[in-house]
């Protein structure tokens, strides 16, 4: 294995001392002072985060939006320009290739934000598709930072130093726009369950814009709070909760998949899936005191075993223990009654009603 990809704020990790972890094929900082406390900050206040491991490939072209349309189980067509839309992209079978966030620039412009660790996967399926439709693909990752702020102080802490009018960017939009002088893209997105941001930059001006940031009180936060905040607000990980195993009917994720569009990968599939009922479904689960699920434990039903965790955790924002994991019907009811094995030992746990955690995230509704 060569050495590990490193993001332009990888030197400003170092100088704030964040213990830096491998995480798909990236030397990223997993937390700066402690989870729970960067957990806190955001749920409270702002944090910001580097995402700037994350894909982000281009899509151009006279048929862009039918190409795009056409990849994604969601309706990209419905959407106007300047919105953005979260939706699995599944293969033929219906299985989940990845979970992205598509944008709507104009009419033969857009681009996917999609997981660090299934860009090339990515690129390479969008790229054999490309061909049928008059498109061109071009993966521009590593010409762009991504910086996330997150929190119920977000907007109040960046309309300091923006200067577009925040409060007029809805849920799921973007615009050109600059933070203290720097230009990029402003979207209203975010995966901690807070309100917030995410700022597309070019890559030499990441560092700029980081440093302006955390001089207006906005505090750093690794991965391990931006993978606890996921949890809390039901958000789904990618090679965890969902792979190209699980289709977004079973995972939850049903809102997604537009059945009614004229075509899409995945559609025949997903259709007979509908049709015939899933088998499993994931749910969420509140465990005993604290102990805590990991990927891959078993969860059983009076003695039989009924499914596995995919994601699991103490909370420090609920003070408890919760999970995620695919559980056979008919014992996917909330109030339904499991058990999960851990360490040799039957922990109780109980089916729930999702999110675990709604917090300031903003709402299309």
């Amino acid at each position: 294995m060569g050495d590990l990809l490193r993001t332009p704020l990888y030197e400003e990790h170092i100088r704030d001392k964040a213990k830096m972890v491998d995480f798909a094929g990236w030397e990223m900082p997993v937390q700066y002072t402690s989870i729970i406390e960067e957990v806190e900050n955001v749920r409270k206040d702002v944090g910001i985060f580097d995402v700037s491991h994350m894909g982000e490939i281009f899509i151009e072209g006279p048929e862009t939006v039918r190409f795009v349309d056409f990849l994604i189980t969601n309706d990209f067509a419905g959407i106007t320009y300047g919105d953005a839309i979260y939706s699995p992209m599944c293969n033929e079978n219906g299985g989940i290739i990845d979970d992205l966030i598509a944008y709507k620039v104009n009419s033969e412009k857009a681009y996917l934000v999609v997981n660090a660790s299934n860009k090339d996967k990515d690129f390479e399926w969008i790229s054999r598709w490309a061909k049928k439709f008059d498109v061109e693909v071009t993966d521009r990752s590593m010409e762009y930072g991504l910086i996330a702020i997150q929190g119920p102080n977000a907007e109040k802490k960046l309309q300091e130093i923006a200067d577009i009018v925040l409060s007029e960017l809805g849920f799921y939009t973007f615009k050109e726009g600059r933070i203290r002088g720097v230009k990029g893209i402003i979207s209203r997105t975010g995966y901690t369950g807070e309100d917030g941001f995410e700022f597309l930059v070019e890559w030499d001006m990441a560092v700029t814009v980081w440093r302006t940031l955390k001089e207006y009180g906005m505090k750093p936060a690794g991965l391990g709070a931006r993978d606890l905040l996921r949890l809390e607000a039901s958000y789904l990980l990618y090679g965890s909760d969902m792979d190209e195993n699980a289709n977004p009917l079973e995972a939850g994720l049903s809102w997604t998949v537009k059945l009614d569009k004229e075509d899409f990968i995945g559609k025949e599939a997903l259709q007979k899936v509908k049709a015939e009922g899933t088998t499993r479904r994931l749910v969420g689960m509140v465990l005993e005191g604290r102990n805590i699920a990991r990927h891959g434990y078993k969860i059983f039903k009076d003695g039989e075993e009924v499914g596995f965790i995919t994601s699991g955790s103490y909370s420090p924002t609920l003070g408890k223990s919760i999970a995620l994991g695919y559980v056979k019907k008919p014992h996917t009811k909330k109030g339904t009654k499991l058990q999960v094995e851990i360490r040799k030992k039957m922990v109780e746990a109980e089916v729930v009603k999702l999110p675990f955690y709604r917090g300031s995230v903003k709402s299309k509704k």
